[in-house]
């Protein structure tokens, strides 16, 4: 099986902080030498693990940008 690979590229924002130091971030991150999409998730204090996320591309996250600032 192919290692997997990732690196955050961007840290955007910190959402919030669990009392185990789990954080919930928005980044840009690159999956396996991708270039890097937004990324929405949690992640281990050391940023070594991640949990279930969001990853959307440049023109998926400008869209969403654009519905949240219109309303």
């Amino acid at each position: 099986m192919a290692e997997f690979k990732f690196e955050i590229a961007e840290h955007l924002i910190t959402l919030s902080e669990t009392t185990t130091g789990w954080t919930k971030e928005l980044n840009r991150v690159s999956y396996n030498g991708a270039e890097p999409k937004y990324d929405i998730r949690a992640w281990s204090p050391d940023h070594e693990k991640m949990g279930k996320g969001v990853t959307l591309t440049d023109e998926e996250f400008q869209k969403l940008l654009k519905e949240l600032t219109n309303r």
